[in-house]
């Protein structure tokens, strides 16, 4: 399929069409990189541990923040230990 340039300010843009997001399922914010001769869009990737805060506060919340038992039991040389 060929597309034309349009003005946009000072920059020029492509109408994509609506199948082609769908297909790739692009919605708002994408990624744009030039790879060889071409650009390519692509959704943003999601950063690592993007939803911890949220998931901790949501553990908090629940009362479900205690520590696991298994950390109530300590090795005999743990006193020796300097932290």
């Amino acid at each position: 399929m060929r597309s034309k340039l349009h003005h946009i300010g000072n920059s020029q843009g492509v109408i994509i069409p609506k199948p082609f997001l769908a297909q790739v399922g692009l919605t708002g914010e994408v990624e744009m990189e030039i790879e060889r001769d071409s650009i390519v869009l692509r959704k943003p990737r999601r950063k690592a541990r993007a939803d911890w805060a949220e998931a901790s506060a949501e553990i908090i919340a629940a009362g479900e923040d205690q520590l696991a038992p298994w950390l109530e039991f300590a090795n005999e040389e743990d006193a020796e230990l300097e932290w």
